[in-house]
């Protein structure tokens, strides 16, 4: 697996005074959001053992490198762990980063356009097949299935003090950002407002009802591939 080498001018990252003390979200005390993060992510590692094979092949004969990708983010109360993902972009596309013009304001990095991605993980991220190694982040209870996006080092260590407030709550494999279209959301404010959004809106309904939009968007997204 590949490890992410940041540039050498990313800061390091340093937590709000008192932050792990205060009180987590909620959710994440709730037996119910466990449970279902077990049974999904269960689910989900079913369907990566069957797709695994077909979608590694089609790794390898496309660009070289390594079949799944890993880096560096931060969950609950600012803890790091590893996340997993499968490699949708060309070898040391990190080194590349710099070069790519972001298309989102503020401290999250996009572009529509990354010429980094290669034609399988194109599909892959259309589809969002290469997400499916995160289940393993779930069921380890770094992640769960839904919750806010997982911020890279690079991001946190350019965090004003209210920005903390994302991780009062698990970071996720959905969440408001996926399902109120991620690929139309330019500045970092509006990610910001969606996740405290998701915090002060959070019940397990309403996670079942996020999970559910989620499908209906790869459903329609698989019948247009």
């Amino acid at each position: 697996m590949t490890s992410l080498t940041y540039p050498s001018s990313v800061p390091p990252v340093s937590l709000p005074k008192n932050f792990h003390t205060q009180p987590a979200h909620c959710s994440t005390r709730c037996v119910m959001k466990r449970t279902l993060d077990i049974v999904g992510s269960l689910v989900g590692l079913t369907i990566l053992a069957l797709l695994f094979l077909p979608i590694a092949i089609a790794i390898k004969l496309d660009s070289p490198g390594r079949i799944l990708y890993r880096q560096k983010r931060y969950g609950l109360k600012g803890q790091p762990f590893t996340m997993y993902k499968f490699r949708s972009m060309v070898r040391h596309a990190d080194r590349l980063k710099t070069q790519i013009p972001n298309d989102v304001k503020g401290l999250v990095f996009k572009n529509k356009q990354d010429p980094r991605i290669t034609r399988v993980g194109k599909f892959l991220r259309r589809t969002s097949l290469d997400e499916l190694p995160q289940f393993w982040n779930v069921l380890l209870g770094e992640m769960s299935l839904v919750g806010t996006r997982p911020p890279t080092e690079d991001e946190v260590s350019q965090y004003d003090e209210n920005h903390w407030q994302r991780l009062n709550v698990k970071p996720g494999i959905t969440g408001e950002w996926q399902v109120h279209g991620r690929s139309r959301i330019q500045d970092f404010d509006q990610i910001m407002a969606l996740d405290l959004r998701y915090q002060s809106r959070w019940h397990p309904l309403y996670d079942l009802q996020i999970i559910g939009k989620t499908l209906l968007i790869l459903l329609d997204r698989g019948a247009a591939c």
